[in-house]
């Protein structure tokens, strides 16, 4: 591989008197004509590697072919409409369509229009209480930044100004009057990788310039937050204020929204423990909280004295971590079981109703409505059961199927199997292993390993046409359910944060050698692949045991663990990671698993992919450039190290069809053609 010249600088950081070089400091600044370069000269690269792969356009033509179904998700009611979203197959964007009293279906909003190549699209929409007015949010390119568009449902036509630099934020109307928001000031510099610290709380008053937005709370140092989240009750009684420094803990106000002149009321101050509002009845609230349940409850309190001293349990905590939501009046708890869904039904004194028979063993979305709804909906899907929708009559336990989707894919010819290994310490890990039933176990199948690991995030059973494609070529699809997730609870999380991230890495590396050892697979066929946090995983462990994979495909991945808190809102991750300047022991904990800083001059690393994008202002794509650079500076060359990089896309939610299945093609065909294919596996 002859790769681009990067340019090394001198720039050296002093941390607690340890010196530390970073060369390709400069690659930081996503806004200079020499990074814009060095992308174009890095895609050029990637894309010449990736036009003399055989079989690239054969895997693409196969993507294409079973992405091209129908596509509709739950229908919801807004005033006197029944909305819904729908993709044709192929369609970029889903559009919203909607329908009154069983009459002719119309398209309310298609983001296929909102630019000419599919890349803004529809972040958000919140409805007002009689369903007269929308809000709803566009993200451009992918990024994070959002501009907010009030209209009237009826006439479809815009009320008032476009409103701007909207960030990590809800839209919560009170009433027809206006609506509360979140956002950052727009940062100094950069706005795709400027630090974004004080969060805060506006009201926009329709018919008003969002100028004269009112800030409702965050303005103080007292108030000073990162994330800041509004939810008004439906009956818009109450507005509660979630305000968080990290991505774990939240502290939690109330302001009641019938005395004008109210001032908030603190529920929790301290953020040590996650707590939301599930609902109100008059003013008794439900809140659903970790706060001495690891693995979450339910309580009620009075919105006058909401304090924790006040709390009752109505449904207490399991041994299973709980997952809730409200609709037609009564309480839905999904449990997670070994990271698959059980669900209970109770009312709202507690008491439970019944258990849910769901279709299968996978994973259960929905249950949510209004409290007068008559049907609630569901989702049900698995590794290799296509997503499918259930309506559900709360009062008689009903359930009957609503939506199929008619995928090319029968389900009939694979199997989906949990298994359990041991990691390195002992822990007992769960994984999901997913091919096609006349796969012989002999160590030669290739094997993509998928994982997370953080965040309090489950990787709960879920169908992907992508996925379908790759266990039909005869591939196997395994997910590790590994610490650092939220799929035993609290604990399960806090095992691989900090000082204990490397719980994260073992239990991976574990999975590896389970595959290897019972022969699905072997090291040569082994392909690891993690997004965002799973792109930390995949470095890290990629640096860890090279020997151990084939390819690795680290996606918008945190690989600078030294500097990821200097950009965007980085900083929230340090309950996950901790910082390096935290204290010296984190700084050479940090430093002793960083990608960007273990990589090793002559080492052989598996065949490498990184994947990011120019709009990512989550990750910054700095952490994957200056990978990207140190694997080309002194990686062996018996590999390829590339780094692929999308233009007018973000971090990955909004992004077009065409872009995603360009990019399924593109790694399917890296990783088969690095397991030594030349030609299709039939």
């Amino acid at each position: 591989m002859n790769y681009p010249v990067t340019a090394k600088g001198d720039v050296v950081d002093t941390y607690f008197g340890t010196q530390v070089a970073d060369p390709y400091r400069w690659l930081e600044d996503d806004r200079s004509s020499e990074t814009e370069a060095w992308v174009k000269a890095q895609n050029q690269t990637t894309f010449d590697y990736l036009k003399q792969i055989p079989f690239r356009d054969q895997i693409r033509d196969k993507l294409q072919q079973a992405w091209n179904y129908e596509r509709v998700g739950a229908p919801f009611k807004e005033g006197d409409y029944t909305y819904f979203y729908k993709n044709d197959g192929l369609q970029n964007q889903f559009v919203l369509y909607r329908q009154k009293d069983g009459g002719e279906v119309e398209v309310f909003l298609d983001p296929n229009t909102f630019s000419a190549d599919g890349t803004t699209s529809l972040a958000d929409i919140r409805f007002s209480r009689d369903g007269k007015l929308a809000a709803y949010a566009i993200s451009e390119g992918g990024s994070d930044w959002r501009k907010v568009i009030v209209i009237d449902t009826e006439t479809k036509q815009q009320i008032g100004d476009t409103l701007t630099d909207i960030k990590f934020s809800g839209i919560a109307w009170v009433g027809n009057d206006g609506f509360f928001y979140s956002s950052y000031d727009k940062p100094d510099g950069s706005e795709l990788s400027a630090m974004t610290d004080q969060h805060k709380l506006y009201y926009h008053k329709l018919g008003t310039p969002q100028s004269a937005d009112k800030v409702i709370f965050g303005a103080t140092d007292e108030q000073k937050h990162r994330y800041v989240g509004a939810s008004v009750t439906e009956d818009d009684r109450y507005l509660l204020v979630s305000a968080a420094v990290s991505t774990s803990g939240n502290k939690l106000f109330i302001k009641d929204l019938t005395q004008p002149d109210s001032s908030f009321v603190t529920i929790l101050d301290d953020t040590s423990s996650d707590t939301d509002l599930v609902d109100n009845v008059g003013d008794t609230l439900i809140l659903v909280t970790n706060r001495n349940a690891p693995n979450r409850k339910v309580v009620k309190v009075s919105a006058k004295a909401p304090q924790p001293e006040n709390w009752q349990d109505l449904i207490p905590e399991t041994e299973h971590v709980l997952r809730i939501s409200s609709g037609a009046g009564f309480l839905f708890a999904n449990y997670i079981v070994d990271a698959i869904a059980k669900v209970k039904q109770y009312d709202y004194d507690g008491k439970l109703v019944r258990d849910i028979e769901l279709p299968g063993v996978g994973s259960v979305g929905g249950f949510g409505g209004k409290k007068d709804a008559d049907t609630l909906y569901f989702s049900f899907a698995n590794y290799i059961t296509p997503g499918s929708i259930y309506a559900f009559e709360p009062k008689a336990g009903a359930s009957s199927l609503y939506n199929q989707p008619k995928v090319n894919f029968d389900p009939s010819r694979y199997v989906s199997e949990q298994v359990f290994y041991t990691s390195k310490d002992g822990t007992r890990v769960p994984m999901i292993i997913s091919y096609r039933k006349d796969l012989k176990r002999d160590g030669s199948n290739p094997t993509i390993l998928y994982g997370y690991g953080g965040f309090n995030i489950s990787l709960t059973p879920s169908f992907s046409v992508a996925n379908a494609v790759w266990m039909e070529l005869g591939g196997i699809y395994a997910v590790a359910n590994i610490r650092g997730g939220g799929e035993y609870g609290k604990e399960w999380h806090r095992a691989g944060t900090q000082l204990q991230k490397q719980n994260v890495f073992d239990d991976f590396i574990a999975a590896a050698e389970y595959l290897q050892t019972e022969k699905y697979t072997s090291p040569a066929k082994t392909a690891v692949r993690g997004g965002s946090n799973g792109g930390l995983l995949v470095g890290a462990v990629m640096t860890q045991r090279p020997e151990l994979f084939g390819v690795a495909i680290p996606q918008v991945g945190v690989l600078d663990m030294l500097r990821y808190h200097t950009f965007t809102a980085g900083a929230g991750w340090a309950y996950d990671y901790g910082t390096s300047e935290q204290s010296e022991d984190m700084f050479k904990y940090l430093l002793g698993y960083s990608p960007v800083h273990n990589v090793k001059a002559g080492v052989t690393y598996p065949a490498t992919m990184i994947t990011t994008a120019d709009h990512d202002d989550r990750v910054v794509p700095a952490h994957s450039f200056k990978f990207a650079a140190e694997l080309q500076d002194k990686a062996s060359k018996a590999t390829p190290q590339l780094i692929r990089i999308d233009v007018k896309a973000g971090h990955g939610a909004g992004m077009p069809v065409s872009m995603v299945i360009d990019q399924a093609a593109d790694i399917y065909s890296f990783t088969l053609f690095n397991m030594g294919y030349s030609s299709l596996p039939q």
